[in-house]
């Protein structure tokens, strides 16, 4: 047996004894799967999702530990799907009785119709990330200290510096998914999830800026932990507030923008990604509808959603539905190819689950969703996008933004950026946004660089009330004519 097969069984094992056979739930593996088969009976797909998961965050304000929190949760959630039709039920009680109801409250979706089960996903035995807990082999007192280093090291390195935020956050989640016993497999999955997050505040003359840095993935916490890792942090969060601290107002007008590698691909996420996804496109609700085969964006741009990167925070190595994930071309040289699909969307598509059927928690429904979403490189530097630039902005780092997705419309707040004359970087800026339409800025992409990087790993995705981790990434590149909002 390989060492993935086994990794698979002992996912297994491990929430068995998670959820069944407690004393206080009367709930057994058999009796679970009696009552799924029930509740599925007559119905196009479904499944039981269970779900464990245990929580801890640190925060560190000014030198002193603010708050410390570690939380455990559980829970289920019942799902039959018949037609376009669902019904849900879900509860923080892993019992026998509680799943007896959830089972009586989805079957009022057959109403005396009947469906043909969808066949299951197939088993896989894929691993991406370790089982461990993050927490494992640290204790509290350690990494309540590492956030005061974190503090001591920010104040030594500048003398501008006035406060220091930091937080350290684990998770480690455990989940099963059953379907009815002719559908498939039960899969198991058991998942960490490590970030950081690092803020600077710098005074000069009475002025202050900030700067931050966030990292994270599925892996250990001691990766974290590590004096190297967290002082790259330190410096890259010092380094935006005192560049933030000297720029200028920014700019206005319709001007070429490069846009830095990595977290700026957080707008090919959600100007793009979301218009994508296969829920919109079905409802027709997507400026993307209709349009697979034809040109969405300009030669050379490649587009892909991959779910199966190792330890990524986006990655996963079984979807919320239990479907293996995989790495789905959407656009390729500038032609749209694909959408996103979970196993509701892609059954009334008529197509298949791409693995991105994703939920929120056990209380959540699934729904097609992003994991880590990039553009692919292209051949051209940084220095050539540059030069090439008359008048514009060098977009290097992002903040916050959003997007509309029937329109396409979106807003980005760049954090770090750079006015370019004549072929030259000339000062920073600060206040510059972002003002355009996805389908059109990705017609305006004009070069693509070779330097494809992902984001630190910060990424976390709204939709329809559920936020889930996810991961985004980019080579620099040049968009042509976007508006840029500013405040000189």
């Amino acid at each position: 047996m390989s060492v993935a097969a086994d990794d698979a069984l002992g996912a297994l094992a491990t929430t068995d004894a998670l959820f069944f056979g407690r004393p206080d739930s009367k709930l057994t593996r058999d009796d679970a799967r009696a009552l799924v088969n029930r509740g599925l009976d007559g119905v196009d797909d479904g499944e039981l999702f269970l779900e464990y998961r245990e929580n801890e965050s640190i925060s560190l304000d000014d030198g002193t530990i603010r708050s410390a929190s570690f939380n455990t949760s559980s829970g289920f959630g019942l799902r039959a799907v018949l037609g376009t039709e669902t019904a849900f039920a879900h509860a923080d009680d892993i019992s026998r009785d509680a799943l007896e109801r959830a089972v009586s409250t989805v079957g009022a979706v057959r109403q005396g119709r009947s469906g043909i089960m969808a066949p299951g996903p197939q088993a896989t035995n894929q691993r991406l990330y370790g089982d461990s807990r993050p927490l494992e082999g640290t204790d509290f007192a350690a990494r309540a200290a590492v956030l005061s280093e974190i503090d001591a090291y920010a104040r030594g390195l500048d003398s501008r510096v006035v406060q220091v935020s930091a937080v350290l956050s684990s998770e480690w989640q455990a989940v099963q998914i059953m379907r009815r016993a002719d559908s498939g497999g039960d899969v198991a999955d058991l998942r960490p999830l490590v970030r950081m997050n690092v803020s600077v505040v710098v005074e000069k003359n009475g002025q202050r800026e900030s700067g931050s840095c966030g990292l994270g993935g599925r892996y250990e916490l001691d990766r974290l932990l590590a004096p190297e890792t967290w002082r790259d942090a330190v410096d890259k969060a010092l380094k935006q507030a005192l560049i933030t601290l000297e720029a200028a107002p920014a700019p206005a007008g319709e001007m070429d923008v490069v846009l830095g590698p990595g977290w700026p691909g957080i707008l090919l996420h959600e100007a793009v990604g979301h218009g994508l996804e296969g829920d919109f496109n079905r409802k027709g609700t997507s400026s993307f509808s209709g349009m697979i085969g034809k040109r969405v964006a300009s030669p050379g741009v490649t587009v892909v959603d991959d779910g199966t990167l190792p330890e990524r925070r986006g990655s996963l190595s079984v979807d919320d539905e239990g479907t293996p994930t995989s790495r789905t071309v959407l656009i390729e040289d500038g032609i749209l190819t694909g959408y996103l699909q979970d196993r509701l969307n892609a059954r009334l598509m008529g197509t298949k689950s791409t693995g991105n059927g994703r939920r929120e928690s056990y209380a959540h429904a699934p729904m097609p969703r992003m994991t880590n979403t990039l553009m692919l490189e292209g051949s051209a530097t940084t220095d050539e996008m540059i030069r090439s630039m008359k008048r514009g902005l060098y977009a290097v780092n992002f903040g916050g933004g959003q997007v509309d997705i029937t329109s396409g419309k979106f807003v980005f707040a760049a954090s770090e950026a750079y006015l370019v004359e004549d072929g030259k970087i000339i000062r920073p800026v600060k206040g510059a946004t972002l003002i355009g339409n996805g389908a059109d800025a990705m017609n305006q992409i004009s070069m693509i660089g070779s330097d494809v990087a992902l984001d630190p790993g910060i990424g976390t995705c709204g939709k329809a009330g559920q936020g889930v981790p996810v991961g985004v990434g980019q080579p620099t590149l040049k968009i042509s004519g976007l508006t840029v909002g500013g405040t000189a």
